[in-house]
């Protein structure tokens, strides 16, 4: 009886995530967008998007001052379908933070996990993972900064930037680097090059939200292998 009611009890956990799986990927089979579904993740199609246009099924937008973001996909040879998701402007207000907001993914519980490559900026040469994104001025963060040697992990509150935790850690420049930010209820695992790095918690954002790629200043970054996988 009691591995019966502990079935049960499972069955109603899991069974709405892989619900909520199938009605994702199925959403972008019907629409025709740039991404792929494989099992219950979803994998950001890049090297089907026009090179020289932004990206599709992304909304751009930006967090703090100065100019707008501009976002393109770029051919990179060493991208791995060929492309990459690249923020190409060199404004060099300071807080100022791009972002590129995945139209369609929306969740309480991800694991999100992409590579980026630092290609250029005086300020600041940073990528990052945003998610339970409400709108640009409320979200968590993960970045690396290749001119800081560090990985952070932020809450952005009303357009306001506050640390949770971070690590130093090397950032090379003109290199992929895998960057990952898992999130399940009030936790959040990082990872960074295939290392879990450190698991912080919060409880400033609680429900579902959106997903986006992140940087900061005059940070020249491409993305690829972007996949975003639910969990329960």
């Amino acid at each position: 009886m009691d591995g019966h009611h502990s079935f049960i009890k499972l069955s109603r956990r899991i069974l709405p995530a892989l619900a909520w799986a199938a009605a994702f990927a199925g959403a972008f089979a019907c629409a025709g967008s740039a991404v792929l579904a494989e099992g219950n993740a979803i994998m950001i199609a890049i090297e089907r998007m026009a090179v020289g246009e932004p990206p599709a099924d992304f909304d751009v937008a930006r967090t703090g001052q100065g100019g707008p973001a501009r976002w393109l996909v770029a051919e990179d040879k060493t991208a791995a379908g060929g492309r990459a998701i690249e923020q190409v402007s060199t404004d060099r207000t300071d807080y100022r933070f791009p972002l590129a907001i995945h139209k369609a993914s929306s969740a309480r519980n991800l694991d999100v996990s992409l590579r980026f490559k630092p290609v250029a900026g005086s300020v600041d040469q940073a990528g990052g993972i945003a998610l339970r994104l409400t709108d640009p001025d409320n979200y968590y963060v993960v970045r690396a900064n290749a001119l800081e040697d560090n990985v952070r992990f932020y809450r952005v509150v009303n357009g306001r930037r506050e640390q949770l935790d971070g690590v130093n850690t090397k950032v090379a420049p003109n290199e992929w680097h895998q960057l990952g930010l898992r999130a399940e209820g009030d936790r959040f695992t990082v990872t960074f090059d295939g290392k879990v790095l450190f698991t912080a918690a919060d409880r400033a954002f609680d429900g579902a939200g959106r997903v986006a790629l992140w940087t900061k200043a005059d940070s020249v970054t491409r993305f690829d292998s972007i996949t975003i996988t639910p969990l329960p």
